[in-house]
């Protein structure tokens, strides 16, 4: 199977749906992690500039991937200005080509950062174009895939439909999150916490809730046409 993530920033995804994307590599699916922005304002050095800190987030992306065997596709957008257009259709439809994902994970509309809630936006409405051979980009129409909507940072705002355990390979998850040093001081500035802590306890959170350990919470989106369902997640429960 083929499994597509789609993030705003890099490090989205090992937070909301990095297990679930490890039990898909352990049970031999390939992944793409499409990532819209280069995070190029994550930095509170004044020393680093904007292509710099861009750079090192690229190849933290690439050593996160790797760890499961996924593939990065780099989007190159800029970190807080991405904006539904033409521009930025043709590259998420793109993406959601280039993967020709049979699962594709995108983050909550509902989520705190506006980045957040337009690459969720964006890749749902971009599911039906990818499939249209009229609509003309860089590689060819690929069948609509099952679209699950990632879980809100933190879960505010967010009811999951169905869990993922993902206790198994929280070890996994959390190296991927690691590979990206570069936000560990970010984090603290911005926000005054400890880079992966706030992980954990969503994770645990979610794990109180579903009888598991640790969790990782989804929604199936609700609206035609619908190519397939809970099944095709690595575990999950109602």
């Amino acid at each position: 199977m083929r499994v597509l993530a789609v993030a705003a920033h890099p490090d989205d995804i090992e937070w909301l749906c990095g297990g679930t994307l490890a039990l898909c590599a352990e049970r031999g699916d390939e992944i793409f992690i499409a990532i819209a922005t280069n995070g190029n304002v994550g930095t509170g050095d004044p020393s680093i500039s904007s292509a710099q800190i861009a750079e090192t987030r690229h190849k933290e992306a690439i050593a996160s991937a790797a760890i499961i065997g996924a593939k990065v596709i780099w989007m190159d957008f800029d970190d807080e200005w991405l904006f539904d257009n033409k521009e930025t259709r043709t590259r998420f439809i793109d993406a959601i080509r280039e993967a020709r994902p049979e699962i594709m994970f995108v983050l909550s509309e509902n989520d705190y950062h506006p980045d957040h809630r337009l690459a969720g936006s964006i890749a749902i409405d971009c599911r039906i174009p990818a499939s249209v051979p009229l609509v003309k980009t860089k590689f060819p129409e690929t069948p609509i895939p099952t679209v699950f909507m990632m879980d809100t940072i933190i879960g505010i705002g967010f009811d999951p439909e169905y869990f993922v355990d993902v206790t198994s390979v929280m070890d996994t998850k959390e190296k991927m999150l690691a590979c990206h040093v570069s936000q560990i001081a970010w984090t603290a500035h911005v926000f005054d916490t400890e880079f992966s802590e706030n992980m954990f306890v969503h994770a645990r959170f979610r794990g109180s809730q579903s009888g598991y350990k640790y969790a990782e919470g989804f929604k199936l989106l609700p609206t035609w046409p619908r190519t397939g369902d809970v099944r095709l997640l690595p575990t999950g429960r109602k």
